[in-house]
Formats: C-alpha cells, sequence, structure tokens
C-alpha cells in the first residue's frame, strides 16, 4: 500500500496542473492501475499545483539541505526586538505592542515542515494552552522561505493553526527580517521575556522546550520551558544555564529573492 500511494503522488506531479486542479477528477497510477481520488491526496501536492506553481518548479532547481542547528547568539537581558507580522489564519496584524499588558511573553520560532517541530507540535500547543490560563503572553512566528519550502507558506500555516487548535498567533515573517532582528537560526526556537513595569521586555530563557529529540526516545515533557515560565511568573530568577534549543536550520530566501 505504501509503494502504491507513493507512486500515486509521483506520477500525480507528472500530470499537468489543469488536471490536478479539478476537483472530482481521478488521477491513475502506472502501479497497479489504480485510482486515487483528488481528496486523498496531501494538500501540498494540490497546493503545488496551484497559483504558486511557478515558484515551486523554480525551487526544485535549488539545492537546499536542512542542517542540524543550535539556537546561540542572543545575550540574557536583551529587550525583544518590535515585529508587525500578519496572521494567515485570521489576516490580523500583530505587534509586539500588543502584548504589553502580559507579565512574561514568550516568542517560538517554529514551522510546518520540520521534523523537530512536529516532534513537539502536539505538546507546545498543550504547554502553551496551560499557562496562556496563567496569565503568559505567546507568539510563533515562521520565518522560513516559501519560495524553498512553499509547505511554510502561509496557507499551511493556516491549516496548522487550525488542526492544532492554537491558542497562540501564528505569524509569517515574509522578509524574515524579525528572524534577523531576534538572532533566529532554527526551528524551533524559544524566547522568553519578561515585562518588569513599563521597562520593555527582558529576554530571560533562551533555551530548549526539553531533552527530547526525535528518535532518541526521550519523552517529550516540556520539562526545561515550563520551569523557566513557572519562575518568571512567580518572579523566582532563571539561572543563566540554559541548554540550547536544537532543530532545523530557518530556510532563508535565495539570493535576491523575497
Amino acid at each position: 500500500m505504501a509503494s502504491a500511494t507513493s507512486g500515486t503522488t509521483l506520477n500525480a506531479l507528472l500530470l499537468p496542473c489543469s488536471t490536478v486542479g479539478r476537483l472530482g477528477r481521478t488521477l491513475a497510477t502506472t502501479s497497479g492501475r489504480k485510482s486515487f481520488s483528488l481528496l486523498s491526496l496531501s494538500p501540498e501536492l494540490v497546493y503545488r499545483c496551484g497559483r504558486r506553481w511557478k515558484n515551486v518548479t523554480a525551487a526544485r532547481k535549488l539545492i537546499v539541505r536542512a542542517a542540524r542547528t543550535e539556537s546561540k547568539g542572543v545575550s540574557l537581558g536583551s529587550r525583544a526586538p518590535n515585529f508587525e507580522l500578519e496572521e494567515p489564519l485570521t489576516g490580523n496584524m500583530w505587534t509586539l505592542e500588543d502584548f504589553e499588558s502580559y507579565p512574561a511573553l514568550l516568542v517560538m520560532f517554529i514551522c510546518n515542515h520540520c521534523p523537530f517541530v512536529k516532534h513537539l507540535k502536539k505538546d507546545i500547543a498543550k504547554l502553551t494552552d496551560f499557562y496562556t490560563k496563567k496569565g503568559l503572553g505567546v507568539v510563533a512566528i515562521s520565518s522560513n522561505s516559501e519560495i524553498t519550502h512553499p509547505q511554510d507558506g502561509p496557507i499551511f500555516m493556516a491549516e496548522d493553526a487550525r488542526l492544532f487548535n492554537y491558542s497562540f498567533p501564528y505569524l509569517y515573517d515574509r522578509t524574515q527580517d524579525v528572524a534577523r532582528d531576534y538572532g533566529a537560526v532554527c526551528t524551533p526556537e524559544f524566547y522568553l521575556f519578561k515585562k518588569d513595569g513599563r521597562r520593555p521586555f527582558e529576554l530571560v530563557y533562551h533555551g530548549q522546550f526539553d531533552d527530547s529529540r526525535p528518535s532518541n526516545n526521550v519523552p517529550v515533557t516540556g520539562r526545561d520551558l515550563s520551569l523557566a515560565i513557572d519562575r518568571v511568573l512567580s518572579g523566582q530568577p532563571i539561572p543563566p544555564n540554559q541548554k540550547p534549543s536544537v532543530g532545523c536550520s530557518i530556510k532563508w530566501h535565495p539570493a535576491g529573492k523575497v
């Protein structure tokens, strides 16, 4: 069955976009002469045959390598850079000022496709839902290039937000300027800021979710991040010896393309 499905996807990619784009049509495969409904295909395949097909075709010519990367280079005590980004799910614009009333703010750089993020998605949704009810401000940002990784673009971001019922806005950093301002280099990457009266948000935690990684057989607990959040919400200091987050490198735009 797995090989037949793989054959379906492969052959479907060779068909004209107009053929794939007609709902209700079926796609024939050379493996067993079986037919599969368009509705059984992945959203990514349908998306690839949509209005952004030219971008995807160009992306195939690029050599893209996903590298295991650690978060780094951001000093504790630094101030949260401002941002103004759109939430694909609602079309709303969000800025840092929208979170000024919160005692603490968690900024997460995530995406759709990264296996390190996929490994944590359900638990990220649970943890953030728990702490938003305790007064934590939360926002997630995707900065990956939709030119090289269309599955990380706004359409699929909205689908992810619905699927996992995110209790936080999931924003798209189309220019990647916000990732650069924050010094983000990987997904997932977590920044926890605290608020002190009218002073700007101050970075107190820049570390991992927990020790779990895809295929290392360590249970996902969210221990490191949750301990940091507990401390900041209760006014306790957070130890500076923080383990860096580990994930896929952010997928930067090809030179000269945005």
